[in-house]
C-alpha cells in the first residue's frame, strides 16, 4: 500500500469507506436478490493506489464471482464500471468513448500529481449534484451518431460466465503479470484491443442512402416490441418535420412512418440510422417503397427483394407440364376409353366374405350388362316370381341365432 493505516493520518481521511459499490447491469447480474460481501481497506485502487472497500459478489448461477477493482473516485471521475471499466451510460471502452466525443484524457500518470488530481476531482465531485460526470467529460457533447451506433442497449450476461485460458491450459499464461497494466490501459483509453476492434467496426458501418424516387417520404421503422407505442414515435419524430401519417402493424411489429415533405424524411433516416434507441429497444430504420415498385419486385429469378441471391432449396419437384389443349368440338373422354367401342356400363361385384354363401341365382346383382338399344331387363316383381324356397337373412347358417329365428318363424 501507498501509506500505512497509523503512519499518516491525513492520508487516512483520504480513504474510501462506501457502503455500495458503482455497477453497470452486466456486472451486477439479472438476480434481483444477490449476496455481496464488503471488506472496508480491503485493497489500494488498480489506478489511484489509495486503499478503498471491496465488494465481491456472484452475479448469477454458473457464473464467475467478481469483485470492485478501482475506488469509486477514480469510477466517477471518467464514469466507468468498478468492475469492467466500461462506460455507465453507453457501454463501450473508455478509448471509443473519449473518440466519439473527442474527449482528451488529462489523469497525470505521476504520483504525486495523481494524488492532486484526485483530491481536486474528490472536491468537484462533492459540489456537484451527481448526476452528471465531472472534468473534461462533464464539458463534452451529451452524445455521438457512433456512441449511439455502437451502445449496448441490453445487458450482456453471458460475459460473467468463466472461460478458461487456452493460454493457461498451454501454460503460457500472463494475465496476472500484465492484468494491472491492463487495467492502467483500459482506464486511460490507450492499447485496448477490444476498442480498436470496435472503432473498426464503426468505420465500416453501411450508409442508409435515399431512393431515387423522390415521391418516397416513408420510412420503414422494424423491431418495436410490445413497448413501442405510436407516441413514442411521434415524440421522437416531430423534430425533424411535419409527419402525415403512423401506421403500426402489430403482427410484423413494425411502423411506416409518412412525412408531408421528402427532406424531413431524409434528415430523419440520416439521424436515425443506426442509431435510434426508444425504451431500450434499437430500431431499425429504412427507406419505404413505392406502391409501383412493390407490385413489380419481389423473388425473380432466385433474387429477392432486398437483392441477396437465394439458394435453390433441394428435393422440391420441377414444374408441372401445361395441360393440353382441349378441342371444344371433340367430346369429353374422362374415362380414356377407345373412342371406336360403344359404351358399357360394367357392375362388378364384389365376393362375399369368407363363411357366407353368396345369393341364389337371380337375387344378387349382375356382372356385365351390356348397353345397347334397349335398357337392361328389370326383375319381376314377387308376386310374378315362380314358387320356390324363399331366402331369408336370418337362415343363414352362419348367422348367429338363425336356427332359433327359424323355429321361431315355424311355431309361428
Amino acid at each position: 500500500m501507498a501509506t500505512s493505516l497509523g503512519s499518516n493520518t491525513y492520508n487516512r481521511q483520504n480513504w474510501e469507506d462506501a457502503d455500495f459499490p458503482i455497477l453497470c447491469q452486466t456486472c451486477l447480474g439479472e438476480n434481483p436478490y444477490i449476496r455481496m460481501t464488503k471488506e472496508k481497506y480491503g485493497k489500494e485502487c488498480k489506478i489511484c493506489a489509495r486503499p478503498f472497500t471491496v465488494f465481491r459478489w456472484c452475479p448469477g448461477t454458473r457464473m464467475r464471482f467478481k469483485k470492485t477493482e478501482v475506488c469509486q473516485t477514480c469510477s466517477k471521475m471518467k464514469n466507468v464500471c468498478q468492475t469492467c471499466l466500461l462506460d455507465l451510460e453507453y457501454g463501450l471502452p473508455i478509448q471509443v468513448r473519449d473518440t466519439g466525443l473527442s474527449v482528451k484524457d488529462e489523469v497525470p500518470k505521476s504520483d504525486v500529481n495523481k494524488e492532486y488530481y484526485t483530491q481536486n476531482m474528490e472536491r468537484e465531485i462533492a459540489n456537484s449534484d451527481g448526476t452528471r460526470p465531472v472534468g473534461q467529460l462533464g464539458k463534452a457533447p451529451s452524445s455521438s451518431d457512433m456512441l449511439l451506433k455502437l451502445a449496448r442497449t441490453t445487458p450482456y450476461y453471458k460475459r460473467n460466465r468463466p472461460h478458461i485460458c487456452s493460454f493457461w491450459v498451454k501454460g503460457e499464461c500472463k494475465r496476472g503479470e500484465e492484468s494491472d497494466q491492463n487495467i492502467k490501459d483500459r482506464y486511460y483509453g490507450i492499447n485496448d484491443p477490444v476498442a480498436d476492434k470496435l472503432l473498426k467496426r464503426a468505420s465500416t458501418m453501411p450508409r442508409l442512402d435515399p431512393p431515387e424516387d423522390k415521391s418516397i417520404s416513408t420510412l420503414y421503422i422494424g423491431g418495436l416490441g410490445d413497448t413501442v407505442t405510436d407516441g413514442d414515435l411521434k415524440s421522437h419524430f416531430y423534430q425533424f418535420g411535419e409527419i402525415r401519417t403512423i401506421t403500426i402493424v402489430q403482427r410484423q411489429q413494425c411502423a411506416f412512418i409518412q412525412f408531408a415533405t421528402r427532406q424531413s424524411a431524409e434528415m430523419a433516416a440520416e439521424k436515425s440510422f443506426n442509431k435510434l434507441i426508444i425504451n431500450g429497444r434499437r430500431l431499425t430504420v429504412k427507406w419505404g417503397r413505392s406502391q409501383a415498385a412493390r407490385g413489380k419486385d419481389g423473388i425473380k429469378d432466385g433474387v429477392s427483394e432486398m437483392g441477396t441471391r437465394l439458394d435453390p432449396v433441394p428435393g422440391l419437384p420441377g414444374a408441372l407440364p401445361p395441360p393440353p389443349a382441349l378441342d371444344e368440338e371433340a367430346p369429353a373422354n374422362y374415362f380414356n376409353l377407345d373412342p371406336g367401342t360403344s359404351p358399357a356400363v360394367m357392375n362388378i361385384a364384389l365376393p362375399p366374405p369368407p363363411g357366407i354363401n353368396p345369393p341364389p341365382p337371380g337375387f344378387g346383382p349382375p356382372m356385365f350388362h351390356p348397353m345397347g338399344h334397349m335398357a337392361p331387363p328389370m326383375p319381376p316383381p314377387m308376386s310374378m316370381r315362380p314358387p320356390g324356397q324363399i331366402h331369408y337373412p336370418s337362415q343363414d347358417p352362419q348367422r348367429m341365432g338363425a336356427h332359433a329365428a327359424h323355429g321361431s318363424r315355424h311355431g309361428d
